[in-house]
């Protein structure tokens, strides 16, 4: 059963990195339209989108990505509980 958890928290962590990858890609003119960045962005963006709707921009900022990464945070914190 720690197998699984482990695995889960793997899988996390490496989706927590490129949600870091993908927002960091926002930095560099065209670099969200290249094949690297759309796949990134069909990856990532599903998990990105109700955090969009709840948190508006504010004005050229947008902080839902920083929300989305400590909610995954503290699901792994819940992945540890089940599982360790």
């Amino acid at each position: 059963m720690s197998t699984i958890g482990s695995l889960l928290l793997f899988g996390m962590q490496i989706y927590s990195y490129l949600i870091i990858i993908y927002i960091l890609l926002s930095w560099f003119p065209n670099a969200r339209e290249s094949s690297f960045g759309q796949m990134l962005g069909s990856i990532v963006e599903p998990y990105l989108e109700p955090f969009r709707r709840l948190i508006p921009p504010l004005g050229m900022i947008d902080i839902s990505p920083i929300v989305a990464i400590v909610a995954l945070h503290f699901a792994t914190y819940g992945v540890r509980a089940l599982f360790f």
